[in-house]
This record gives structure tokens, C-alpha cells and sequence, in this order.
């Protein structure tokens, strides 16, 4: 996942609610058992990566991921709504991104792979949570396309969805960017062109009513460590609405720009119909 500078309009300042000693005691609560859920969740699921020949594949370190992602959202106070039916085979998933929380959110469903820029796995933590997660790093040089094809063709083939965010960057959650077509592009080569289908997902985050529109948005310059604690102490009653539009192929678009057009749209639609509006 990349972070880069969202270039809109500044948000104003967030009104953030008074926060008594019983918030904050119960922020630290959310705190301390996220940490625990990650521990356990992290082990079995190093556990079960370990003995991955023996069981025949990784369908179970998978279910162990969704569990760990359903549970974070249930300590962030974040109510999961589906519409329409996710991919259960191998394809791609091309979703618009507000937040840190699209990886948790999506992670709940199906067998994600995640495709985060190569410099990510230098990072700290970070770096080591997705090597675990087995993630894709994606190396911008020419003389790597090919093996990277490749790499994606065998997740695909092994049931996984690859994972992309179109708009390349993170916004604040109030609007979908339009996408790049040059991610697109991959879809149109002769390992994914006839097989491979591509399912647009919108995700429309809404906090309580008495918090602001934006509060599930990470974007720019923010920093992790203050986003994190400021959902811990005012996420309670959110809602994230995940839509799950019809699968489309490259074959049926002339080109990666009609076929970035039309997932654009696809997710645009499906973000307008659950996102409450500021």
C-alpha cells in the first residue's frame, strides 16, 4: 500500500468529542486486546504457513486471516455490510483507497494477495507483516515485468485475488479519484487477457453520526500511530459498506483505459449508493 499526498481541498480541523477517563480506559482496552488478537492470530497463522506443504495448500492460514481482520473490526466498533457477491476463485479485486483500514476490511474476505511497492518490504514491522502475508512487492523496472507476470499468473491460479488501488494514493475517504489506466494494462496480457476476472469493490466508510464524515480517512502526511489511536477512542458505531460489482474482462474493452473507465465507474457507483455524505 502507498501513501502519497492527496491533492484536494485541506480538510478542516476534525471536532473531536470531549474525552473523559472512562473513554480513555476503554481506549487503552482496545488497545491492549488488539495487541493480544494480533499475537495469537500471528502465531497460528506462522503456524499453519510453517505446515502449509502438509495440509495441501493455503486455504487455512487464509481463514485465519479473515478471522483476525473480522476481530479488529469488531474492537474498532466497525460493522461489516456486504452487497453483492465477492470472487471465490482466482482474479483481481480493483477497490478505491481512504485508509489503512481497506487492508483490514479486505483481508476479511476471500484470499487476498496484497501488492505494495518493493521499498515497503525495507520498512520496519510493516515490511515484516507482509512478507508473512505472503504480499507481491512490485518493482517499477522494465527488466522485472515479465517475472512478475508470472508471479501473479501462479497466485491467480492458486485461487488468489490480487489486489490493486487504481486511484494510487489514499484519500480522505469523502470521494473516488479516478483510476490510472496504466495498472490496468496487465490485464490485457496474454497470462490474464481470456481468464482472469477483474472485480471492481467500493468501500464506503461511515463513522457515527456525531463524527466526522472523514474520521476513517488516512491521507498525506498523517502519521500512523495518532490515526490508529484516534479511531480506538471515537470509532463506535461505524459502518464500512464493501460492494461487490460484477466481474469484468479485459476481452470485452478495447483498452486498459475503457476497461479503468468502467471498473471507475463501477466503484464510483456502488461508493455513492452507501457513503454518508458530510
Amino acid at each position: 500500500m502507498s501513501v502519497e499526498i492527496f491533492e484536494g481541498e485541506p480538510p478542516p480541523p476534525r471536532p473531536r468529542p470531549p474525552l473523559g477517563p472512562f473513554g480513555y480506559g476503554l481506549a487503552v482496552l482496545r488497545l491492549v486486546l488488539g495487541l493480544l488478537w494480533l499475537l495469537i492470530m500471528v502465531l497460528i497463522y506462522a503456524l499453519l504457513k510453517g505446515v502449509e506443504p502438509v495440509l495441501g495448500g493455503a486455504k487455512p492460514r487464509y481463514a485465519v486471516m479473515r478471522l483476525w481482520a473480522r476481530g479488529c473490526l469488531w474492537l474498532f466498533g466497525i460493522r461489516r455490510v456486504l452487497h453483492g457477491t465477492p470472487l471465490k476463485r482466482g482474479g483481481a479485486f480493483v477497490a478505491n483507497h481512504a485508509s489503512w483500514l481497506d487492508i483490514v476490511a479486505l483481508c476479511s474476505i476471500g484470499q487476498v494477495a496484497f501488492l505494495p511497492k518493493a521499498e515497503v518490504a525495507r520498512w520496519p514491522v510493516i515490511g515484516w507483516c507482509a512478507k508473512l502475508m505472503d504480499a507481491l512487492f512490485v518493482e517499477r523496472k522494465s527488466t522485472a515485468a515479465r517475472r512478475q507476470q508470472q508471479d501473479m499468473a501462479e497466485r491467480i491460479a492458486k485461487g488468489q485475488q490480487l489486489l490493486f488501488f487504481p486511484e494510487g494514493t489514499s484519500t480522505d475517504g469523502q470521494r473516488v479519484l479516478p483510476f490510472k489506466s496504466s495498472l490496468f494494462a496487465v490485464f490485457f496480457s496474454p497470462d490474464f487477457a481470456d481468464t482472469v476476472p477483474v472485480q471492481p469493490i467500493a468501500l464506503a466508510w461511515n463513522p457515527a453520526e456525531r463524527l466526522p464524515a472523514s474520521l476513517y480517512g488516512w491521507w498525506g502526511d498523517m502519521e500512523l500511530g495518532p490515526h490508529i489511536w484516534e479511531i480506538l477512542t471515537l470509532s463506535y458505531g461505524g459502518q464500512v459498506h464493501l460492494t461487490f460489482s460484477e466481474p469484468l474482462r479485459a476481452t470485452d474493452f478495447a483498452d486498459r483505459k475503457a476497461l479503468a473507465l468502467e471498473a471507475w465507474r463501477e466503484v464510483d457507483a456502488g461508493w455513492s449508493a452507501h457513503k454518508r455524505q458530510a
